[in-house]
């Protein structure tokens, strides 16, 4: 039986999701997601159920609109920092889904560790 790439990929978000469940209770997610065009990320409050702050590379005021690059992630992982400060937030789990660790969703994780969210 052929398995198609997407279906793939939900296999993956979901086990990455539920192993982070389990060893990190309590604490705030920060979630990514990358398209083709762009970067977004959230921290996530799973016990509530609300979004803290978000950050994406559609947001006019980083300067990288419509942006999907190295240079972009990075710019929007410090902007989530800064987010995450104004909300009491100072340390997340990194829920990266199903994507990869390297390239984008790296860049984006190093940069909002550099600006002094916990991961």
């Amino acid at each position: 039986m052929a398995t198609s790439k997407r279906s793939l990929f939900l296999k993956r978000r979901l086990r990455v999701r539920n192993k982070l469940r389990k060893v990190n209770a309590g604490r705030v997610r920060l979630s990514v997601h990358r398209s083709n065009k762009n970067i977004s990320v959230q921290l996530i409050d799973d016990v509530n159920g609300v979004t803290l702050a978000s950050a994406s590379s559609l947001e006019k005021d980083l300067g990288i609109f419509g942006k999907n690059n190295v240079e972009a992630a990075t710019k929007v992982g410090a902007a989530i920092a800064e987010r995450a400060k104004k909300a009491g937030v100072e340390e997340a789990y990194f829920d990266r889904g199903g994507f990869l660790y390297h390239g984008k969703i790296k860049a984006l994780a190093d940069a909002a560790r550099e600006n002094g969210l916990k991961l």
